[in-house]
């Protein structure tokens, strides 16, 4: 009936054929993956768009206005005066003051003695 090459080709297809689902299977998963990182990435994007522009809807120098007025006694707001703004030439110099760190003695071996070693070098 059956040969034993029968037996093995037979074998043989059942084995590629499983390889075959699972390699397929594997792939299917990998693309479901793939997409539902793009729809997070998307939902982000779209989140990122809603929150700029909520950003500038609340940031609308009008809208401050209204608020500045409104909330003027509780925050003690006062408007800007112009002499309040100077240059970098306005402001007054710093003085700069740098320490002497060469006077001070840090201890260690290379205080203590000069190195008596002879190391092989040219001999005066």
């Amino acid at each position: 009936m059956f040969r034993t090459s029968d037996i093995v080709l037979i074998a043989v297809m059942v084995g590629a054929a499983a390889f075959t689902y699972k390699t397929k299977d594997e792939a299917e998963n990998q693309l479901k993956a793939v997409n539902k990182i793009e729809a997070q990435i998307r939902f982000e994007e779209d989140t990122i768009d809603l929150l700029k522009a909520d950003w500038s809807l609340l940031t609308q120098p009008s809208r401050l206005q209204k608020l500045s007025q409104v909330y003027e006694t509780e925050l003690k707001l006062q408007p800007v005066d112009a002499r309040q703004i100077v240059g970098l030439n306005d402001l007054p110099v710093r003085p700069l003051t740098i320490e002497d760190i060469t006077a001070e003695r840090f201890g260690g071996v290379a205080e203590a003695a000069p190195d008596q070693t002879v190391t092989g070098g040219i001999a005066r």
